[in-house]
C-alpha cells in the first residue's frame, strides 16, 4: 500500500513538472521555441481557407487554426496544442491502462518536453501514434476483428499521415508486421489497412497536392543528395542523442562534452538491447519494435531522396516512442520504482539547462511588436530576406516576427530587399535589442 501511494505521488510529481518545463521551454527562450518551419505552420494556419501550401499536410496547422477561434493568436495556440497533445498521451494512457506508466516517464524526458514546448507537428503527431499503437495492440489481442480492425487500423494510419507525412513509414512497418504474421488470423489486417493507406496517399498526392502545388515532386525528390558515410555518422549521432534521457542535443563545437552525450545515449540505446534480449518480446511488443525501427530505417534511407535536416530527436521522435515504451516496461520490471531516477534526473538536467540557456521570450515579443508597430507592419504580409551565410541571429528574427505577425514568407532574392514590404535582418536588428543566450 505505502508502495502504490509512493507511486501515485511519483506519477503526480511527473505530470506537474513536466507542464511546468514545457512552459519554461518556450518561455524562457529567445524566441519562443521557433525555427524555419514553425513560420510556414503559423502564415498556413493563418490564412485557411486559402491553402498556402503543401508541404506538410494541413492536419497541424488546422489545430492551430481551431484554438485561434477561442481568441489567441497563433502562437499561442501551438503552444496549446503541444500542451494538449501532451495531456491526450497521458490522459488516453491512463483511461485506457496503456502504457500509463511508460507515457508518464517518456513525457517527462528532456526531448519529449522540448518536442510539446516547440511550434512543430511532431507534438501533435506523438498522441496519435500513441493511439495508433494501441489500436495495433487491441487487433493483435483480438479485441478488434474483422472489418472493424480493418477500419480502425487504416483509419488511424490516415489520421497520423494528415498530420506529418512520414507516416508512411507506419504503413511500411504495417505492411511488414502483416507479412510477419501472415499465418495469425491478424496478418492480413495488418496488410490491408497498409494497403488501404497508401490507396489513400496516392489519391491525396494527385488530387490536393497535384491541384495546389504540381511541381511538388520535383521540388523535392532529388537522387543522391547526400554521401552514405557522412548520413552514417548523422543516423549514429541522432540516434546516439535521441537515446539519451538526459542531454539530447550535442555541441555544435564538439569536443569532450559530445562524446559523454553519445556515450550515455550509446549505452541506453545497448541497455535497451540486453533488456529485449534478456526478458523476450510479446507479440504486440514486437509490433511496436517493428514500427520503431522501420520507422528510423526508412527515415536514413529517405535522405537519399528527400532533403531534410540531420536526423535529430525531433524528426526521430514519432518513431523512437515505440522503443522507449519498450525501454520503461523492462526496465519498470526490474527496478521498479527506480525507474522513476531516470525521468526525474532528465526534468533536473532539463530544468539547469533551460536556466543556464534563459532568455526571455515575452520580452522579445514585446520588442517585435513594437517595432512592427512602428514600421506598420503589424498586419501585412512581410517579406523577410534570408541568404546562405546569415548567423542564426539574423535567422531567428524572422521566427520572432512571426510569432507576432504569421503573414511572414522567405525571400532569397536580393533585389526584394529594395521593397517596402521586406524587411533584412540589419534592418531589424539596428532598431531593437534582443535578450538572447548561447546555447539555443
Amino acid at each position: 500500500m505505502r508502495k502504490r501511494i509512493l507511486e501515485y505521488r511519483i506519477q503526480i510529481f511527473l505530470i506537474i513538472t513536466s507542464l511546468v518545463m514545457i512552459f519554461l521551454r518556450f518561455l524562457l527562450n529567445e524566441k519562443g521555441r521557433m525555427n524555419y518551419d514553425s513560420v510556414r505552420f503559423l502564415r498556413t494556419a493563418h490564412l485557411f481557407p486559402e491553402i498556402d501550401n503543401t508541404t506538410t499536410p494541413m492536419g497541424y496547422p488546422l489545430g492551430i487554426r481551431f484554438f485561434t477561434y477561442f481568441g489567441l493568436d497563433e502562437f499561442w495556440a501551438s503552444k496549446l496544442l503541444g500542451v494538449l497533445a501532451f495531456g491526450m498521451m497521458i490522459w488516453f494512457a491512463w483511461i485506457k491502462r496503456y502504457y500509463f506508466r511508460e507515457a508518464l516517464s517518456i513525457g517527462a524526458l528532456f526531448s519529449l518536453v522540448s518536442i510539446f514546448s516547440f511550434t512543430m507537428s511532431e507534438a501533435m503527431m506523438l498522441p496519435v501514434v500513441f493511439m495508433l499503437f494501441y489500436t495495433g495492440r487491441q487487433v493483435i489481442i483480438g479485441q478488434l476483428q474483422g472489418w472493424k480492425a480493418f477500419f480502425w487500423l487504416s483509419v488511424m494510419l490516415i489520421l497520423v499521415f494528415n498530420v506529418r507525412y512520414p507516416a508512411l513509414f507506419f504503413m511500411g512497418a504495417f505492411f511488414l508486421f502483416g507479412l510477419a504474421s501472415i499465418r495469425k488470423t491478424y496478418g492480413k489486417l495488418f496488410i490491408a489497412s497498409a494497403i488501404a493507406a497508401i490507396i489513400f496517399v496516392v489519391v491525396y498526392k494527385f488530387t490536393f497536392i497535384d491541384y495546389f502545388n504540381e511541381k511538388y515532386v520535383d521540388t523535392f525528390l532529388e537522387i543522391g543528395l547526400h554521401p552514405t558515410p557522412k548520413l552514417l555518422v548523422e543516423l549514429y549521432q541522432g540516434l546516439a542523442t535521441t537515446f539519451n534521457p538526459f542531454i539530447h542535443i550535442a555541441s555544435p563545437g564538439g569536443g569532450l562534452l559530445n562524446y559523454l552525450i553519445y556515450g550515455i545515449g550509446t549505452a541506453n540505446l545497448l541497455l535497451l538491447v540486453v533488456l529485449l534480449i534478456k526478458m523476450g518480446i510479446s507479440e504486440t511488443e514486437k509490433f511496436l519494435l517493428v514500427c520503431g525501427i522501420t520507422g528510423i530505417a526508412c527515415s536514413f534511407f529517405i535522405q537519399y531522396f528527400y532533403g531534410i535536416t540531420p536526423l535529430d530527436y525531433r524528426l526521430l521522435a514519432p518513431f523512437a516512442l515505440p522503443l522507449w515504451m519498450l525501454y520503461f516496461k523492462k526496465l519498470y520490471r526490474i527496478a521498479g520504482l527506480f525507474a522513476y531516477s531516470v525521468p526525474v534526473l532528465s526534468i533536473g538536467t532539463g530544468a539547469a539547462f533551460i536556466f543556464l540557456s534563459e532568455a526571455n521570450y515575452l520580452e522579445n515579443r514585446k520588442e517585435i511588436r513594437e517595432y512592427l508597430k512602428s514600421e506598420q507592419k503589424l498586419e501585412t504580409d512581410i517579406y523577410y530576406y534570408i541568404n546562405d551565410s546569415m548567423s542564426s541571429r539574423q535567422l531567428q528574427v524572422a521566427e520572432l516576427i512571426s510569432s507576432v505577425n504569421p503573414k511572414v514568407r522567405y525571400t532569397k532574392n536580393a533585389a526584394d530587399t529594395l521593397k517596402k514590404e521586406t524587411l533584412t535582418p540589419h534592418r531589424v536588428l539596428s532598431k531593437i535589442k534582443l535578450d538572447e543566450n548561447g546555447y539555443q
